[in-house]
């Protein structure tokens, strides 16, 4: 939802002239974005535009939630790492709800990268606003989900945006600050109306940063969106414009100092919030080029190691993982990709002793087990279920 023009932004916009803030071109990270489906981006805004007007409280809006999880469990994710996040608001009876889906990092699993973009539309289908970012948001989480980074990923689909940020004001309130101790957020990405005028040649993204208050997170932003610029510099042929953000859900992350950055289109759609705004009206081949910068962004935001790229271990491994390690107190459990509801938890110690085995029922993504009674030392975490079992090697000081 956005409303000012671009002729309006232009008075405070600055062109980037060319800095890369230490980036340089990375092969491994081109392969994966060059795996970014035109296909896949066309498909899915039909699909999108299909599924109606997504007001607050319709059968559109629980559809395309229901649809949104389709997708994600087609990719290969899990039950246990999506999160239907449930509020109301004052004057509304609705229930809404934003989706939530993590993908645990594999050196730093509690710091985020946030990826998202809204899915509600008011008027119209909301094609372009915001099928668009949405559309985009899922076509970079199919392609990062079996590549392991250093960072936590959530992609979040938001609901309420255009009742005014609504949804991520609700998911910054009672997740990202009722967390204990309050979330640890890397970045915050969103993507809100990429899909560009039809009747126009689209050719440049718009990219956002912080210029407001407050501004102890400002500097922050403006490193993380020159990142973004080169790296769609870098992957695809688009060229950027910097602008300033303004009236998307990265404003609620913004108010809470967090650091945020996005991507808009420069060529903005005059069918924004009307019965026009469709799939006919935009640039779907622009939409997917945004796609692509924004699949080696988030490569970027959340270190995918391009030695590491070679996932054949993490996936055999199902994207298990234990934290901290070493750890003196809590492990944490990631189960990764692992569809089962149960498992058991081993500890083994070196001379082969079983010294704690827990079970699990029900499990979220990430359980957690006491191991501060168990001596200094080097141990084997085993987590089983009915169909496999793996090992990891953990240290406890």
């Amino acid at each position: 939802m956005k409303f000012v023009k671009n002729t309006i932004l232009i008075a405070t916009a600055l062109l980037f002239s060319g800095a890369n803030y230490g980036q340089t071109y990375i092969q491994a990270y081109q392969d994966v974005v060059d795996q970014c489906s035109q296909t896949n981006i066309t498909t899915n805004l039909t699909e999108f535009e299909a599924l109606g007007v997504k007001r607050r409280g319709t059968t559109a809006l629980q559809n395309t939630l229901n649809w949104l999880k389709a997708e994600y469990l087609s990719y290969g994710y899990t039950a246990s790492q999506m999160v239907e996040d449930s509020y109301t608001y004052s004057g509304s009876p609705a229930v809404c709800k934003n989706l939530i889906v993590t993908k645990v990092g594999t050196l730093y699993p509690n710091t985020y990268v946030i990826v998202c973009g809204h899915y509600d539309s008011i008027t119209g289908t909301g094609t372009n606003d915001n099928g668009s970012g949405t559309v985009a948001v899922l076509e970079v989480a199919r392609l990062l989900r079996t590549i392991p980074t250093e960072y936590s990923i959530k992609f979040i689909n938001f609901s309420g945006e255009e009742d005014g940020l609504r949804g991520s004001q609700h998911f910054v309130n009672t997740v990202v600050n009722g967390t204990t101790p309050k979330m640890d957020i890397r970045v915050v990405f969103n993507m809100d109306e990429i899909g560009g005028d039809a009747s126009m040649i689209n050719d440049t993204v718009t990219c956002e940063r912080d210029t407001g208050s407050p501004t102890s997170n400002n500097a922050a932003s403006n490193v993380r969106t020159q990142e973004l610029i080169t790296c769609t510099e870098l992957y695809t042929d688009l060229n950027t414009f910097l602008s300033y953000a303004y009236a998307s859900d990265y404003m609620s992350f913004e108010d809470n100092n967090e650091v945020i950055t996005g991507f808009f289109e420069t060529n903005e759609t005059p069918h924004r919030h009307t019965a026009t705004d469709l799939l006919v009206n935009m640039d779907p081949v622009y939409n997917y080029k945004i796609a692509k910068a924004a699949i080696a962004a988030t490569m970027h935001y959340a270190t995918a190691n391009p030695s590491a790229l070679n996932t054949t271990i993490y996936e055999q491994e199902a994207q298990v993982s234990f934290f901290p390690n070493p750890t003196k107190d809590i492990l944490y459990i990631n189960k990764g990709t692992i569809a089962d509801a149960n498992y058991t938890i081993s500890i083994v110690d070196i001379q082969g002793k079983t010294v704690l085995n827990q079970s699990f029922e029900n499990t979220s993504l990430v359980e957690q087990i006491n191991v501060s009674q168990l001596p200094k030392g080097i141990y084997m975490a085993i987590l089983e279920t009915n169909s496999q079992s793996i090992t990891k090697k953990i240290v406890i000081e």
